[in-house]
């Protein structure tokens, strides 16, 4: 009888055990799934910064140039400024489809992706890892 109860008492601690483990494992993975998608949301937050700089400097290239062409330099930034009105139109009623479908898709190909770990056979085969 005292077998029995060592063996289910062995039993309920080792599958207390394997819970405690899951939990953990449950949460390292949320952790470097949240990690992933905010690092990478974070790289194209930066590239998208450094573009806008680029378009920055370009607008007031093109507003002063334009002020040239036309002699009055608040006619090339009224152009360039009207060039922007028709884009934010444009992307205002495309915005689900330019920012929201992709953003979306992103991050849920992020969430969804898992790790894989490569076995090289010459490493193992050669004691060295």
């Amino acid at each position: 009888m005292e077998t029995i109860a060592a063996n289910i008492e062995s039993l309920y601690e080792k599958a207390k055990s394997y819970a405690e483990v899951n939990v953990e494992l449950i949460k390292l993975t949320a952790i470097d799934k949240t990690a992933d998608v905010v690092s990478s949301l974070l790289a194209r937050l930066l590239v998208i910064l450094v573009v806008a700089m680029f378009v920055l400097f370009l607008s007031i290239s093109m507003g002063l140039f334009l002020g040239d062409v036309l002699d009055s330099p608040y006619l090339g930034f009224l152009a360039v400024a009207g060039f922007y009105l028709v884009f934010a139109l444009l992307f205002h009623f495309r915005r689900d489809q330019i920012v929201k479908v992709p953003l979306t898709n992103v991050i849920i190909a992020k969430l969804l992706k898992s790790k894989t770990t490569t076995n090289n056979s010459k490493d193992t085969q050669n004691g060295s890892l």
